[in-house]
């Protein structure tokens, strides 16, 4: 027990549809505190959840191994390498959507607690109580399936009615009568008619189940933030502090900027959040003894321009390499660029003061720039909901202040580094020490990263547009590739820069293309991953006016290989990005169009 409350460190989802609290560590110390192991997605979520759990262990001096992975064969590969003499195995972002035991295989005496925003989560662990704990709200579990639809004891029945038959056929060789053989006949034949309609049934049973399986796993998506859970853990736990709620606010924010997640979910999580921010952060001004020391963290909420990283920028290059703006005024034409100036002069903002670095303009233009740019919205026919974002900004100290999506953005570039002096397992630790706030020079390089993955991204999408006939409808959706050679392409040959991509190309196309089903079109984008084996990574993004978030393209790109008889290799734990035999293009992307016509 920790501050009168069940030190609880899982829920999990039981076919009652019921949550429960079990007590983690105490399952722990029933194995006389043996070492646990983490296993980590390479994401910002995940980054956030593991490094609020590394704190939880630490409080209670439970001893622990985190192994970040990049994909299902390391994965697997972790688990052999360090399973020797662990018993409780912890899953962040990874794991939910596959059969983990029957991945994994593992002793039976291994426990795994999954915290996994990926969905659909797998039925196997849904309905496996004994060595698979889900930490997971239930009612994020949609349209899960009966147990009785998808699992039945009778596999090996008709094993045993084959047996069966065979029984009369004895009594008939035993009996020397032929008058009396015609019981024994019409007994076979009532048998064989009873195992064919056994079979019949289990036919019918097996296609309905596949069937439902179908419609369960057909789209994917994501829950709750696993950084944001995990925070909730430490509340409960009356372990709570400011470091571990900015770190929940970067796992949420960070689902919103990769777009995994509706605008009115990361609406309802931040709201969970401000009460959280309220409680630790507010001081009243008579409160003389809870004066916070100005290095202390300080979370404040308020709401962001949904500008790039423009407080570590100059505004005028944060409105050009910005989503939103970009495709608004057009950049990619002279006309979008001109549009551009006449918005900053209507604002009253000097275009030397613009393009500056934003800390060195004058104070009562920063100040203001939030308003100038309010008033100027229904000119400019601006969607004040997509350039204002309600978020969270973080100060210590009185230089260092960080918004939230600058954060992530940062964070994301450095799990991301295409460096070729590192490592993976050097990229995590590097993203984590940008979330480490004595290591401020860290994150200003990570953004300096950040802002160069920005431009590279930008320049793409202006070549795209640029050079007619690179984006093709395909009749149900939209592609493009980027082309081998490319300046910038090492920083595509990465999933979530990658995805970042086909997002902002899709919004660029949408809003200069003729075609009015544009907007309702998805689109899969590919680039050259490893010139030495010839293979090409390929994202699928849904349609820019589908806000639902789901996404269809995991099961397409599977029955596209199938059907094209393509050597396709599904390793990320995002469904949507593949990894494909630059032969083999022309046939699997044959096979897709036919597949979805």
């Amino acid at each position: 027990m920790t501050g009168g409350r069940p030190c609880a460190v899982c829920m999990y989802y039981t076919r009652r549809e019921r949550c429960h609290w079990p007590t983690l560590k105490e399952e722990f110390f029933k194995g006389m505190c043996q070492r646990v192991l983490v296993l980590v997605a390479f994401d910002v979520d995940a980054l956030c959840a593991c490094k609020i759990l590394q704190y939880l262990f630490q409080c209670d001096h439970i001893l622990y191994t985190i192994v970040p992975v990049s994909g299902r064969e390391d994965f697997e590969r972790a688990f052999v390498a360090h399973s020797e003499g662990i018993r409780h195995v912890i899953l962040v972002n990874c794991g939910a959507t596959d059969d983990i035991i029957e991945m994994l295989q593992p002793e039976d005496n291994i426990t795994f607690f999954v915290c996994d925003s990926h969905r659909p989560v797998d039925v196997h662990n849904i309905y496996n109580q004994v060595q698979v704990k889900l930490l997971m709200r239930p009612d994020e579990l949609h349209d899960v399936p009966q147990f009785d639809e998808v699992f039945s004891d009778d596999d090996e029945e008709p094993e045993e009615a084959d047996d069966v038959c065979e029984e009369p056929e004895e009594a008939d060789d035993d009996s020397g009568n032929d008058s009396d053989t015609s019981g024994p006949v019409r007994k076979k034949k009532r048998v064989d008619e009873q195992t064919l309609e056994k079979e019949r049934e289990k036919r019918l049973w097996r296609e309905a189940r596949n069937k439902r399986i179908f419609e369960y796993t057909e789209f994917s998506g994501f829950g709750t933030s696993a950084a944001l859970l995990m925070f909730e853990i430490a509340w409960k736990m009356s372990k709570d502090t400011n470091d571990l709620l900015w770190l929940a606010i970067l796992g949420v924010t960070s689902q919103y900027a990769n777009r995994q997640v509706e605008r009115d979910k990361y609406i309802e999580d931040i709201g969970q959040l401000q009460s959280h921010v309220s409680r630790l952060n507010n001081r009243s001004e008579d409160d003389s003894e809870n004066i916070i020391s100005v290095n202390c963290l300080k979370i404040t909420f308020e709401s962001e321009l949904q500008l790039t990283m423009y407080r570590h920028w100059s505004l005028f290059e944060s409105l050009c390499h910005s989503d939103y703006t970009f495709c608004k005024f057009k950049m990619w034409s002279m006309k979008g660029k001109k549009r551009l100036h006449e918005f900053l002069a209507d604002m009253g903002l000097p275009l030397v003061q613009c393009r500056q670095r934003f800390a060195a303009m004058d104070m009562s233009l920063k100040e203001t720039v939030k308003d100038m740019i309010s008033k100027q919205t229904e000119k400019y026919s601006i969607d004040e909901q997509k350039l204002f974002l309600p978020s969270f900004h973080v100060q210590f100290g009185f230089k260092n202040k960080f918004c939230a999506m600058d954060a992530v953005l940062a964070c994301e570039a450095m799990l991301e580094s295409v460096s070729a002096n590192l490592t993976p397992s050097d990229n995590f630790l590097k993203a984590g020490d940008v979330l480490n706030r004595s290591k401020t020079e860290c994150m200003e390089k990570a953004l300096s990263q950040a802002k160069m993955q920005l431009q590279a991204i930008v320049h793409q999408v202006q070549t795209f547009i640029d050079m007619k006939h690179q984006v093709i409808c395909a009749g149900p959706f939209l592609y493009a590739f980027v082309t081998e050679g490319t300046p910038d392409a090492s920083f595509f040959s990465k999933p979530t820069c990658l995805c970042h991509l086909a997002q902002f190309t899709l919004d660029a196309y949408s809003t200069m293309s003729h075609n009015k089903r544009a907007q309702n079109l998805p689109l899969v984008l590919g680039a050259p991953q490893d010139a030495d084996l010839g293979t090409m990574l390929v994202v699928g993004v849904p349609p820019a006016s589908d806000t639902s978030r789901k996404n269809f393209f995991g099961k397409a790109f599977e029955q596209a290989a199938i059907t094209s008889n393509t050597q396709m290799m599904q390793d990320n734990f995002d469904s949507n990005v593949i990894m494909l035999k630059m032969d083999d293009k022309s046939k699997f992307f044959d096979a897709l169009i036919s597949l979805l016509q």
